[in-house]
């Protein structure tokens, strides 16, 4: 999040967003440990990436892979293929 909030592309991914056509919907499904997900700076980085018209895919509540529970966890993959297929253009066709 840091990284595409900034604009820094460095690797695949963030060059890919760098260059995304902005008329087309970006999701970012942000996943952390609970302490990063309450720091101000990401705060930050999401206020920034929502202004840009990114549509987040909110974290969960759970147990995490460092042992604590609470939020930071990835969202079920059911409910990021859901918003995906929310996203996309309807074809027109039934």
């Amino acid at each position: 999040m840091a990284k595409m909030a900034n604009g820094l592309c460095d690797n695949l991914l963030t060059c890919v967003v760098r260059a995304w056509d902005p008329t087309k919907p970006l999701l970012f499904c942000p996943a952390m440990n609970t302490a990063m997900w309450s720091h101000q700076l990401t705060s930050c980085h999401r206020d920034k990436l929502l202004g840009l018209g990114y549509v987040e895919i909110p974290p969960v509540t759970k147990m995490l892979a460092c042992g604590d529970e609470g939020i930071g966890a990835m969202a079920a993959v059911s409910d990021i293929v859901q918003a995906v297929l929310t996203s996309l253009p309807s074809s027109g066709e039934d």
